[in-house]
């Protein structure tokens, strides 16, 4: 098991303080080669947060959006952040420097950015303008120099660039058929393969080589979270080894597999609103954030019990996300916090283990 099972009501959990709003979304990056790891945080305070993945200590803030942050992800070498802001833009940072190195222009709320499994060359947007939007920051690169709007080189102080990435620069995907704002984007094992969470309350699986929708699942109640699974797989655990897509919505949890996934593994109803779903795949459990509650709830995957409950925030948990070593979970709420609950016995990151 990765972390081995976790010791119930045993350990306090690490409280990361720092921003002052709801936080919408928190993103683990993958495992480096030293066994480290990082975490982002977006915000409705405008600032998203790089951190420590283990300890929750602040790496570094990333100043330039003008409006709440509903979505931060890291790329898969962890060298790029991407965001996603209601001030009409998706960013893409530099994680070193904290530089913004795009701003990509919209024309109304951004609510979702994905990187694709293996690339941080390419990015997927989507918000308000219910638009599935790809863009390929490569060739940006290549063909179009930095200004700041009026035809002008920008500079930066340590002088970097930022290039202004206007929407049309964008390849739409399947235009006309979201009938809400996307909520959710997250990319499939398999590159051509893309999942979107949109308000009309339609998860869809996108073939980006035929442009079109190849499954969707329309689902009871509002879509909370859909994210995949980072924990390295097993061949025996819950996804074959494969990342699981866990969505949150409504009263009720999904859980997809295959390299596309499209196969329904299993789907758990819960007496509540579900704001938002983690899975480890190894251990078989799963937690869950409610919209009208503040707990962290833990269950057995295979006999959907309940096996524990986290009490501590003081919001709704609108993201949940393990580990990439599936040591610890983290829980993101409207109070404004970010709390990281060990999973594992023995002494870890800033834990002690316990006589």
């Amino acid at each position: 098991m990765a972390g081995g099972p976790e010791t119930p009501k045993t350990y306090v959990p690490l409280t990361c303080h720092g921003h002052s709003r709801p936080v919408t979304h928190i993103n683990f990056s993958s495992i480096g080669p030293e066994g480290e790891y990082y975490m982002i945080s977006a915000c409705k305070d405008n600032n998203p947060m790089l951190r420590d993945g283990v300890t929750g200590d602040w790496i570094g803030t990333f100043f330039g959006h003008k409006g709440a942050v509903y979505q931060a992800r890291l790329s898969p070498d962890t060298q790029y952040a991407a965001t996603a802001s209601a001030d009409f833009t998706a960013k893409v940072w530099d994680t070193h420097s904290g530089e913004d190195i795009y701003t990509l222009q919209h024309n109304h709320i951004v609510r979702a950015v994905a990187f694709p499994p293996h690339s941080g060359n390419l990015l997927a947007t989507g918000g308000m303008e219910k638009k599935l939007r790809i863009f390929d920051l490569h060739r940006v690169d290549t063909t179009s120099p930095p200004t700041n709007g009026n035809g002008l080189m920008n500079g930066s102080a340590n002088g970097g660039a930022n290039k202004t990435i206007t929407a049309d620069m964008g390849f739409e995907v399947g235009a006309g058929v979201h009938g809400g704002t996307i909520k959710a984007i997250v990319w499939t094992q398999d590159p051509n393969i893309l999942v979107t969470a949109a308000d009309d309350k339609v998860i869809r699986w996108w073939d980006l080589q035929t442009q079109s929708v190849v499954q969707e699942k329309v689902v009871q109640g509002d879509i909370g979270s859909c994210e995949f699974t980072n924990i390295k797989g097993e061949p025996g655990d819950i996804g074959g080894g494969l990342p699981v897509l866990t969505i949150a919505a409504g009263k009720t949890v999904y859980f997809y597999g295959g390299p596309d996934a499209r196969i329904l593994i299993k789907s758990v109803n819960l007496p509540y609103e579900v704001a938002s779903v983690a899975l480890n795949p190894v251990q078989r459990k799963f937690v869950t954030g409610g919209i009208k509650d503040t707990w962290a709830k833990v269950y057995d995957y295979d006999t959907d019990q309940e096996i524990d409950v986290h009490k501590g925030h003081h919001g709704p948990i609108w993201s949940i996300s393990f580990s990439p070593d599936g040591k610890l979970y983290a829980t993101g709420s409207e109070d404004g916090t970010i709390k990281m609950w060990k999973n594992c016995q023995g002494s870890f990151g800033l834990w002690r283990a316990q006589e």
